[in-house]
């Protein structure tokens, strides 16, 4: 465990990088949000996230918020190639085309299932039966990287088309939307979050 002020600090050893990291568990990662578009935002970032550390995007957040209007999935749906093109070469988010044209993609998916009549809050938290689930680890070793539900949501999404939403980001989304609580049982969050 790291020390904070000569205390030792019982947060979750993966935030305890950074001033902005630890803000991130302290405030939002784990507290359920049924929000669609916000959690569009989540999933967005998340499949930027794929093979790169959290941090990296947390670092970027701001640069995508921008550059993608806030998620604003009527919005990005609209973008244009050439807006795209600009997009990828802007050094404020990671510079990866297929995961830029992919916030496009899921945009328009995004808009296909409101037009259908279902929210995209409704359908990610089908896959807990609409409530989070508090689940008690103890070590960070214990915190599986999928999940069956992860998995189902990850071939549901894609048959709707989405991209960049394979099981592990699937699962990292459901962290960080509060579908699951993981923050470890020694964490002052656990608690704190099965109350929101």
């Amino acid at each position: 465990m790291s020390s904070v002020s000569g205390q030792t600090d019982s947060r979750c050893s993966w935030c305890l990088g950074s001033e902005l990291y630890r803000r991130y568990h302290d405030t939002e990662w784990g507290v359920p949000c049924r929000d669609s578009v916000q959690l569009f935002e989540l999933i967005s970032l998340e499949g930027a996230q794929a093979g790169l550390s959290w941090i990296t995007i947390l670092n970027k957040r701001e640069g995508y918020r921008r550059l993608f209007s806030g998620f604003d999935p009527e919005k990005v749906a609209r973008l244009s190639d050439k807006a795209l093109d600009r997009i990828a070469n802007d050094a404020s988010i990671v510079r990866h085309r297929g995961k830029v044209e992919s916030v496009r993609r899921n945009a328009r998916a995004w808009l296909s299932l409101r037009e259908s009549g279902q929210s995209f809050s409704d359908l990610v938290w089908a896959h807990v039966e609409h409530q989070p689930l508090d689940n008690a680890f103890r070590q960070m070793s214990d915190v599986p990287a999928l999940t069956e539900p992860s998995t189902r949501m990850s071939k549901q999404l894609k048959k709707l088309g989405f991209s960049f939403v394979g099981p592990t980001t699937c699962y990292a989304f459901m962290q960080a939307a509060g579908l699951v609580n993981d923050h470890l049982v020694t964490c002052p969050r656990h608690a704190e979050v099965n109350k929101c």
